[in-house]
């Protein structure tokens, strides 16, 4: 029998929706800004204010924006990153968390607690620097993706994953005769499909928006990812460089239209991993 709301059950279905609808609008407004920005005239979106409509709708900002060259190397350089470093970092972590899900790993709290202490310390920003410039990686879009592809949070979020598989299943098919690699790759790997969609997302998400390693390790224009190309924009210099707008090409709406498309791959890859997500992470949240 379905229980009856009494006045304070109310009183909080009330607080409770509203403050939900208050948190989303904050979080939204943003994005809707710069989406009326990027549709408002150059005129009207540098005089400021809150915008609820575009002023004066116009898609010149879009057409200056996708007449630049840059923007699409920098798109190809943010996929080229985000895709490797997302399909080489679930790969590598599933195969560094899964042998430290077994109990009778040899060394498996030594290794362990490396990880977590990796999670706590590193060292620091110029060593980590000489190392790469040893490496010969400076200056190369794989440094910001060897870099990325495994991190001791995500690692500890599917190792734990891992323990809460049953080990039945593992015990049945090693009686079959299948061999560790097999029942990693045909057995486990498919049962977790939660927590791998979920750790891809983290990875594709961090690699997308990452400012400082592009940075720090990129010199050449060419190798511009898009956070990058879009401080470039800000600071009013690459669309003067390649459509001559001069000054004109700082304005406001372009900024909005430069963001607004830079987001849109995240748009739309996120929808098809949601429901992953707090499955994966919740799963990976239970032992430890």
């Amino acid at each position: 029998m379905k229980k009856r709301k009494n006045f304070s059950d109310y009183v909080f279905d009330i607080v409770n929706t509203s403050l939900l609808i208050f948190i989303s609008i904050v979080m939204l407004y943003p994005f809707w800004h710069e989406l009326c920005l990027s549709l408002s005239s150059a005129a009207e979106s540098t005089r400021g204010g809150i915008f609820i409509i575009p002023r004066q709708f116009t898609l010149e900002a879009y057409k200056l924006v996708i007449r630049s060259s840059f923007i699409w190397t920098s798109f190809y350089n943010s996929i080229y990153c985000a895709f490797l470093t997302t399909v080489i970092g679930v790969l590598f972590t599933s195969m560094l968390a899964y042998p430290l899900s077994k109990k009778e790993l040899m060394g498996n709290r030594s290794i362990s607690f490396v990880v977590v202490f990796c999670m706590i310390f590193n060292g620091g920003m110029i060593p980590t620097y000489l190392v790469v410039n040893n490496l010969g990686l400076v200056n190369s879009l794989w440094a910001l993706i060897l870099m990325a592809i495994v991190t001791p949070y995500n690692t500890i979020i599917m190792k734990n994953f891992f323990t809460s598989l049953p080990t039945e299943i593992e015990e049945a098919a090693f009686i079959d005769g299948a061999g560790p690699l097999r029942i990693f790759f045909t057995i486990v790997l498919p049962l977790s499909k939660a927590v791998l969609a979920t750790i891809g997302l983290w990875l594709a998400v961090a690699s997308w928006n990452n400012f400082m390693m592009p940075l720090i390790y990129l010199n050449d224009r060419e190798l511009y990812t898009l956070p990058l190309y879009i401080r470039q924009v800000i600071d009013g210099q690459l669309l003067a460089r390649t459509t001559g707008e001069g000054a004109q090409s700082a304005v406001e709406s372009v900024i909005g239209a430069t963001i607004i498309i830079t987001i849109i791959p995240i748009i739309c890859v996120y929808p098809y991993l949601q429901k992953y997500f707090v499955k994966g992470v919740m799963l990976g949240s239970v032992k430890g």
